[in-house]
């Protein structure tokens, strides 16, 4: 596996060992990458503070609104795969600015249009341009950072999207209230476009290797029973966590009482044992990949049931959402580098794929825990669909640490 360009190969499954030596900081261009997935996380969800503005402005229902968001959802799933094909033969840098652009330019299009339907279009549009960025970026990383530090590196990137959710998302609704819905916008276009100034001077240019690539090759990657199995992982521990995360407020307020005015607090504690989870996480990764892919869904379903059990006390609540935060996400990154590792030569394709996977788990959890949120479980419902969601993640992870065990290590194939 090289550490800068070149197709990432890697020995059959040996990651790296704990004697085998770790950069003690991480290269710029990771955090130049997390800057890009903060302003992707905060466009992704400071919609949902803005609705009733925008609902408004543009003469539709808030119900109606809420596409805006589904719309993000959708074309995130499909734009990943899609785009990481479609811009295969293209330099990664080239990749990542035309992401930006395009990203920058769907903003300026929301910031300035009346019609409902084309703000549908630009969002779709720039969900593409989130989907490429995020899948390139994260195989920029692992590149930079070396085969000792990858999971350290996706931690770092991912952790960008998880600090929008404590300072970008709530920051963008309060500039919303002042400014009027279409100021946050405007803001995320300036910064997208700032951002391709540092991704001109961070991103390497590829090698030759890099460009050399075919649509079957990335194709192949297709056959990996493994990666089938990361995915699986990636869609489950994702769905497990945000089918209840999307329906806390009724959790909060109509079970366990907790006060309206510190639901905020309780959202930002959430958001920022996501962020530390996320760093953590990379960081044990790198070291006991497995076991960590293992561990965090085991202890999130263990928390799930928790908030199923414990809902109707105010304090035990409080603090279990916060420990979801930390646990519920932590085996992301190594997730992630682990489908970038099992798709051999397909290195895009692989992340982009899990990116797909988290964001169609979010969904299909979502959607199973309205169901349960109408039922007679009421507001506990969905953390006890996310709870059943969280223990299946076991079955794929487990299954990845034993085949790992008995694969023999001369394998080259992922």
């Amino acid at each position: 596996m090289t550490t800068r360009g070149g197709t990432l190969h890697a020995p059959a499954d040996h990651w790296a060992t704990e004697h085998e030596h770790r950069p003690a900081r991480l290269p710029p261009v990771v955090y130049v990458l997390a800057l890009g997935t903060f302003l992707m996380g905060t466009t992704e969800f400071v919609v949902a503070g803005l609705l009733p503005e925008i609902a408004s402005d543009v003469h539709v229902t808030v119900a109606r609104a809420g596409l805006l968001i589904t719309v993000f959802a959708v074309g995130m799933i499909v734009g990943a795969p899609l785009m990481a094909m479609l811009t295969l033969r293209l330099p990664k840098r080239w990749t990542l600015l035309l992401a930006l652009g395009i990203f920058a330019a769907g903003h300026v299009i929301v910031a300035l249009a009346s019609s409902f339907a084309l703000i549908l279009a630009a969002r779709f549009l720039t969900a593409l341009a989130t989907g490429a960025f995020w899948a390139v970026g994260n195989v920029v990383a692992t590149r930079a950072a070396g085969p000792a530090a990858s999971s350290r590196a996706l931690g770092t990137v991912g952790a960008g999207a998880m600090l929008a959710n404590v300072v970008g998302v709530p920051l963008g609704a309060f500039a919303g209230q002042l400014m009027g819905w279409r100021g946050p916008f405007w803001a995320l276009a300036v910064l997208g476009a700032a951002a391709m100034v540092f991704i001109t001077r961070q991103v390497p240019h590829d090698t030759q290797d890099d460009q050399a690539v075919s649509i079957r090759s990335e194709l192949s990657a297709l056959r990996s029973a493994r990666l089938w199995l990361v995915l699986a992982a990636c869609m489950t521990t994702t769905g497990g966590v945000l089918s209840t995360y999307t329906y806390i407020l009724p959790l909060l307020t109509d079970r366990a009482h907790v006060a309206g005015a510190l639901v905020p607090l309780v959202l930002v504690g959430f958001g920022v044992g996501a962020l530390v989870g996320f760093l953590v996480g990379g960081r044990l990764g790198d070291r006991r990949p497995y076991l960590t892919a293992i561990t965090a869904p085991a202890v999130t379903t263990v928390l799930l049931a928790g908030l199923c059990l414990l809902s109707g006390q105010a304090a035990p609540t409080i603090a279990l959402v916060a420990l979801l935060g930390l646990f519920g996400l932590g085996a992301n990154p190594v997730l992630i580098a682990l489908g970038v590792r099992f798709a051999g030569r397909a290195p895009t394709l692989g992340s982009a794929l899990t990116v797909s996977a988290f964001n169609l788990g979010t969904a299909i959890g979502s959607w199973i825990a309205s169901f349960a949120l109408e039922s007679s479980l009421g507001a506990t419902g969905p953390a006890a669909v996310g709870t059943v969601i969280a223990a299946l993640t076991l079955i794929p992870a487990i299954t990845i640490a034993f085949t790992h065990r008995t694969r023999p290590a001369q394998s080259p194939r992922a």
